[in-house]
């Protein structure tokens, strides 16, 4: 009967014990080899590495934990998990974390209804696992000032825009110049002016923007870089300003716009760019119900490349936003905030947010400006 077979019938798993045993050496050597310690010779941690193999045995995190005083534990706070981007980013996360022997406790809040109490509350939550440190995704100004002002010491890397009702230096007032907050987010600023131009390229010079909700810091960043771009290329806007991402409201809300333009007889726009794909279907939906065909007549564009929409009729073109890289660059941001690798070397960095590029994506919804009477 090999070696400690008795004990892992009562137990149902290996012990360290066990593998200390098989491999003839003490359960602190073998607590050595499991945390990566360099004081351990090669032929040793070779015998207790295949003992480990033969016997099936797994560490325990929470073991682990306590000789090391550290969980092993990211603790993420996520808003907007109903939208493409976030869960996107999330996933990306949780993919760098694993690879890293990481685990991700998740917890999600509504971005509507988050308050700095309840955002406190929660990390509270968290510090009760001993996590090692934090990511906010923060979508709205009121997640983006709770995360800046959470009462933690552990390091935190906090996702968001760059542009909102709260400005980086104020909501950071407190943590300017920490070593232990960084932020990572989208370079959204650029995207849309990418957009403009392409659209000043293709002769349009008359364009209308569909904003998203105020309170979201994408929507605020993208809507004060299209009023800047606009101004630079002299092209001539107007913003209609949506409550939601939704595209029953953006249907509705365009809807609205070409029966009052049918009535006082002002030509519609050349093209029309939404703050999100979500509204571009439907504003597509509402053009194509009142025989406005795109981009005979009326260009689309829109901003997420959420999957589906390349098979529009016709395809819409859109801006693709890296969250994958953004997902990764901000865990390896974390990592190295923990010592466990460089510090990310963003492309662009704007108010202290290092970003990710954006890239727009043309596709057969983007045509040529037509001539208007």
């Amino acid at each position: 009967m090999p070696p400690g077979s008795r004990e892992r019938r009562r137990s149902g798993r290996p012990s360290m014990v066990e593998v200390a045993r098989l491999a003839g050496v003490s359960h602190q050597t073998v607590s050595r080899v499991i945390n990566k310690s360099k004081d351990v010779s090669e032929p040793t941690r070779l015998k207790v590495e295949a003992a480990i193999r033969q016997l099936g045995y797994r560490p325990s995190n929470s073991a682990r934990a306590l000789a090391s005083s550290h969980s092993r534990t990211i603790g993420l706070v996520a808003g907007g998990v109903s939208l493409y981007g976030p869960v996107s980013t999330i996933t990306a996360i949780e993919t760098v974390a694993r690879s890293h022997g990481l685990f991700m406790s998740v917890m999600m809040v509504d971005e509507a209804t988050c308050t700095q109490q309840g955002f406190q509350e929660l990390c509270g939550t968290f510090l009760e696992q001993n996590v090692d440190a934090f990511i906010f995704i923060t979508p709205t100004d009121t997640m983006f000032q709770a995360a800046c002002q959470v009462n933690v010491t552990q390091p935190r890397v906090i996702v968001t825009s760059t542009h909102g009702g709260m400005g980086i230096e104020e909501a950071l007032s407190h943590n300017l110049g920490s070593d232990r907050v960084a932020l990572t987010g989208i370079d959204q600023w650029g995207a849309i002016q990418q957009v403009v131009r392409q659209l000043v390229q293709l002769g349009h010079r008359r364009v209308l923007y569909m904003a998203g909700p105020p309170e979201w810091r994408d929507a605020s960043t993208r809507l004060a870089s299209w009023w800047k771009a606009c101004a630079r290329y002299h092209v001539k806007t107007a913003v209609v300003h949506a409550r939601s991402w939704e595209s029953a409201e953006s249907y509705t809300l365009m809807n609205h716009l070409i029966d009052e333009r049918g009535m006082t007889g002002r030509s519609m726009p050349t093209a029309v760019v939404t703050a999100n794909d979500n509204q571009a279907v439907g504003v597509a939906r509402s053009l194509q119900e009142h025989g406005i065909r795109i981009p005979q007549d009326v260009s689309l564009a829109g901003f997420d490349d959420i999957p589906t929409v390349d098979n529009l009729n016709p395809p819409l073109s859109t801006v693709r936003p890296r969250f994958e890289e953004l997902g990764t660059a901000t865990m390896r941001q974390l990592l190295a905030m923990l010592h466990q690798g460089r510090p990310v070397d963003f492309p662009v960095t704007r108010h202290g947010v290092g970003l990710i590029q954006a890239d727009v994506v043309p596709r057969r919804s983007l045509g040529r400006a037509v001539r208007r009477s």
